[in-house]
């Protein structure tokens, strides 16, 4: 099952008031294991950025000026390729997809139709009455926050975190982690596990003498368990 992570930084609250979004990250995951693809790219919001905004993420109208437009190719369509046939998981995700929705329909790009998860309905659904943030539920699950302290928020950098977060509330990394298709293509694992074959397959059949000690193992048994079924 293929599953996306992503998050995203806009210029406000509400995308009907003007604001857009300036950048999105996603994190790939394949049977809830994290494979190293990643979609980030930021976005020119054509308006100024707020104060507001920028002390949360740090993107500025100077920086954002010169990178694409939503409507690019390198944006929206490469957005909508990266995700096509997975499920999307985001951390309140009313709020991302709202802003996604608008964008894409903004752009004549459609809308997105794949399934949606929301990490923070889980995580209020699990733990009834407890701080729900991305922030607290790293700090729950031990995942290292030190980077988002140091730099802030960030699209990308709040997917990865996201990831682990989802990977824990699921059921922890060992739920759907496979270290040996990590990043493979589908032909590569295939080929993988033809390889990781064993040349000559083993023997199930004892030969005599071990039967012969089978049986006499046996016969020294008082009252063995499966004669009451025979």
């Amino acid at each position: 099952m293929r599953q996306i992570v992503f998050d995203t930084e806009t210029t406000g609250f509400k995308p009907e008031e003007g604001h857009r979004v300036v950048e999105i990250g996603a994190v790939e995951l394949m049977r809830g294991a994290v494979t190293g693809r990643t979609f980030h790219v930021y976005v020119n919001p054509q308006r100024e950025m707020p104060d507001e905004a920028f002390k949360v993420h740090g993107l500025s109208t100077e920086f954002l000026s010169d990178k694409p437009v939503f409507a690019h190719d390198t944006i929206g369509p490469a957005f909508l390729e990266f995700v096509e046939g997975a499920e999307l998981i985001a951390h309140n995700a009313q709020f991302d997809m709202r802003f996604m929705q608008w964008e894409l329909e903004n752009a004549g790009l459609g809308r997105l139709g794949n399934d949606i998860t929301d990490t923070l309905q889980i995580a209020r659904r699990k733990f009834p009455g407890s701080p729900a943030s991305l922030d607290a539920l790293c700090s729950r699950f031990g995942v290292d926050t030190a980077e988002r302290e140091r730099y802030g928020h960030g699209a990308l950098l709040d997917s990865r975190l996201l990831a682990e977060v989802y990977i824990e509330l699921t059921g922890g990394a060992q739920a759907g982690l496979d270290f040996a298709t990590m990043g493979r293509t589908e032909e590569e694992t295939a080929s993988a596990r033809i390889t990781l074959q064993r040349p000559t397959a083993l023997s199930l059949y004892s030969n005599a003498p071990e039967e012969a000690a089978h049986a006499e193992f046996i016969s020294e048994m008082d009252q063995p368990l499966w004669e009451k079924y025979t």
